[in-house]
């Protein structure tokens, strides 16, 4: 709904009126009120010389002159003379006369102005803004306007003009009216305005008027320049005197820590609890040994520090102890409490993750250390968040990061990756893959065997979670071979699997991207045992200890024998990679083939291992495979040669998603090249990231695994007459698919052995 504007120009004309004095044209006289009606009545009192008719009088009030109400002051000198007299709008005949008389007095001046000024009618502002296109001026009066900018004038002097020509003056809303839009965006020096100039006296100059230009008064806010500060150098003998000090008031507040957290955990079935000071007590307790540690890592790995004293934080497990009874105990503690310790746990996490990110900045020595902790103090701190699902999903972020940076410097080590999986709920599927990965990494975390049974209990209970149906078959399958639990469950999940796997790919398309080498990595785990020594393939890659030879420098471990369970993994992985190659124009399979492959190529090496499978996987449906990917690149993969795809620069190279997946386990140690991520430095989120360029990387990458399997000759073989992937005489079987019933069937009747049940009935 829009309002009526109010007209602005007549609402600025009744302010002029308002604040100035009419003067009659005719006598001279000032009109009081200064309105027309306030004129009609001075003309009736007045009578004589004045006009009777009513257009006459409207003339006549229009002719009036606006008059300050206050005496304007002479101007005093001959430089504002000048300037005054070229600040005026003047006509032809004036600027004419000052031509021929430059020396005209000030007098002359005023009264060619008023004159001027009894003719003009009184012209009220437009509504519409100024033009933007200042006015042309001369040389000499630019010259004269900018003396006048910098020159101070006389105390008083009026110099401030309102409406003049050089300040953008206002055009008559009758020419307005008849000016065309080129015409508006003229100068203003064009537009000829009739315009009336007022005068205002300058404001009174301040105090700092006053101030002489040459006063050497010292700015007190300057601040003068000083030397660098002398740096005085500690000696060994002070530093290890500083190092003992601080390690001595360490010990003592650490047995303090110890002996406070011991009774309180004894009496932690006590009815009674702590008061808010006692909470804040022991708080104020585990800070200072917080600080005492943090300046005894200063203080150990000073720059002046001899190799000896820097060693003396790892030679008395330094990082350890401070997590140990400075953090962990104390956090186990509160946790057991809750809720009723909420706020004093949050107060805790917050000050020991502060102390934390302190010394990872500071003491680079121990990073890996700090950056596991402040992943666990960020998985404690998304633990306790219950009311908040933001805050909640923030910290599990924070943790991760935490938790994958430390990965990505120790990749070998399978806690890591259990702290991962806690933290990738309610993901199943990923879940398992790093379960699965914390167990088959060179330094496995055996406490995950455990953990991993709150994932696979509800998946095998009657009540399972809501998960994807493909997803819930999937892990329910890996966790009867797993746990050897609830094996009546396996044949109707292995069914289920087999039937939705192919549907599934093609519904989701790039989805299956990242879950497609999550599948894969844990279908290898699984064909691994999990990890268990006992497992035919790991006891057959895995290098052998020195305690397991003899001195002749033969193995004294005896042969293990293929367990039921290897067979079913066998048989699941086998099938799962029959289906999955039969989609080789889907591009979106490329990662779950790419594990497969390497997972090949690392035991194509070992030959005990190779004869557990070598009869089993479909080595004709891989060569067409193979074959299939060459001839739909456009460019030529490097195959031929045995130097990895894209080592030979891998400044410019980036790592596939499913490399950071791989890296690490027992399989891929001798795939990836020494120094290939540390190539390029990718960003956490983005290491993950799909790009377009990495299907050809995926391709090429993939044919030259196959070119090096067939470089055995026993498998795979290469023809380089006809350039294209062939098989061995004895594995040169035509491929036969099975049905979701029938390989179902298989896995279950291979877990039977020699117990000769009966094949539970299948739905």
């Amino acid at each position: 709904m829009s309002s009526v504007q109010p007209d602005i120009s007549k609402i600025f004309v009744n302010y002029l009126r308002n604040s100035r004095q009419l003067s009659c044209p005719i006598c001279q006289v000032d009109v009081k009120p200064p309105t027309l009606d306030g004129f009609k009545q001075h003309v009736q009192n007045s009578g004589e010389k004045h006009p009777t008719e009513e257009k006459a009088i409207l003339d006549a009030f229009q002719r009036m002159k606006l008059t300050s109400s206050k005496p304007q002051p002479q101007p005093t000198s001959a430089t504002e003379q000048d300037q005054n007299k070229r600040s005026r709008k003047r006509s032809a005949l004036d600027q004419s006369e000052d031509q021929q008389n430059p020396e005209r007095s000030p007098l002359h001046a005023k009264e060619g102005s008023d004159n001027e000024g009894r003719n003009k009618k009184v012209c009220s502002p437009s509504s519409s803004p100024p033009p933007s296109t200042p006015t042309r001026r001369g040389r000499g009066r630019q010259q004269a306007d900018n003396n006048k900018e910098f020159d101070r004038g006389i105390k008083g002097a009026s110099t401030r003009q309102l409406w003049s020509p050089s300040s953008g003056g206002l055009q008559r809303p009758s020419q307005l009216k008849t000016q065309t839009l080129g015409q508006r965006s003229r100068p203003l020096s064009h537009a000829k305005p009739n315009q009336h100039k007022m005068e205002e006296p300058d404001p009174e100059p301040g105090p700092d008027a006053e101030v002489g230009a040459d006063d050497d008064t010292e700015d007190p806010s300057v601040s003068q320049l000083i030397r660098q500060p002398e740096t005085r150098p500690i000696s060994q003998e002070q530093l290890v005197a500083e190092v003992k000090g601080i390690y001595a008031g360490l010990v003592m507040v650490e047995s303090k820590c110890i002996e406070v957290d011991n009774a309180q955990s004894a009496n932690k079935d006590s009815p009674q609890q702590l008061n808010n000071e006692q909470w804040q007590a022991l708080i104020a307790l585990h800070r200072t040994l917080l600080h005492e540690h943090h300046d005894f890592f200063l203080a150990s790995q000073h720059p002046s520090a001899s190799p000896a004293l820097r060693r003396l934080a790892s030679k008395y497990a330094m990082p350890a102890r401070m997590w140990r009874h400075g953090i962990h105990s104390f956090l186990e503690l509160l946790r057991h409490r809750l809720p009723l310790s909420l706020e004093h746990m949050l107060t805790f996490i917050y000050i020991a993750y502060s102390m934390m990110a302190l010394l990872y900045e500071t003491v680079p020595a121990f990073e890996d250390t700090w950056i596991e902790c402040l992943g666990d103090l960020g998985r404690y701190r998304m633990a306790i968040e219950d009311d908040d699902i933001r805050d909640r999903e923030t910290w599990t972020a924070v943790s991760r990061y935490w938790y994958s940076k430390a990965s990505d410097k120790l990749p070998t080590t399978g806690r890591l990756y259990h702290h991962l999986a806690i933290l990738a709920r309610p993901n199943a599927l990923q879940q398992t893959y790093y379960y699965t990965k914390s167990l088959c990494v060179p330094i496995p975390f055996l406490s995950a065997r455990e953990s991993v049974m709150t994932l696979f209990d509800p998946v095998l209970s009657s009540n399972p979670p809501r998960l994807e149906l493909i997803d819930l078959a999937f892990v329910r399958i890996l966790a009867i071979f797993f746990s050897g639990k609830e094996k009546g469950q396996l044949g109707n999940a292995a069914k289920q699997f087999l039937s939705l796997l192919d549907g599934h790919i093609a519904r989701i398309t790039k989805s299956w991207l990242e879950a497609g080498y999550y599948m894969g990595i844990s279908i290898t785990c699984s064909l691994l045992g999990f990890g268990n020594d006992s497992n035919v393939l790991k006891h057959a890659i895995v290098p052998k200890r020195s305690d397991d030879m003899d001195t002749a420098g033969e193995s004294i471990a005896p042969e293990p024998i293929p367990a039921d369970t290897f067979y079913q993994s066998l048989s699941l992985a086998v099938q799962t990679l029959e289906i999955v190659i039969q989609r080789w124009g889907d591009m979106n399979i490329l990662p779950f083939l790419h594990t497969q492959m390497v997972f090949i190529h690392h035991l194509s090496k070992f030959p005990a291992a190779m004869k557990f499978i070598e009869h089993k996987y479909p080595w004709k449906l891989i060569a067409t495979m193979l074959n299939y990917l060459k001839q739909s690149c456009k460019f030529e993969p490097r195959m031929d040669s045995a130097v990895f795809p894209g080592a030979e620069n891998q400044d410019h190279y980036r790592p596939l998603p499913e490399d950071y997946a791989m890296r690490g386990l027992i399989y891929t140690e001798e795939y990836f090249p020494l120094n290939w991520f540390s190539g390029e430095v990718v960003e956490e989120d983005e290491k993950y990231f799909e790009q377009a360029s990495m299907v050809d990387a995926r391709k090429e990458r993939i044919l030259w695994i196959g070119r090096q399997i067939s470089s055995v000759g026993q498998w795979l073989l290469w023809d380089a007459e006809n350039s294209t992937f062939t098989v061995a005489d004895e594995y040169n079987t035509d491929f036969t698919a099975k049905t979701p019933e029938v390989g179902a069937r298989e896995i279950v009747s291979l877990g039977l052995g020699a117990q000769g049940d009966a094949l539970p009935q299948i739905d």
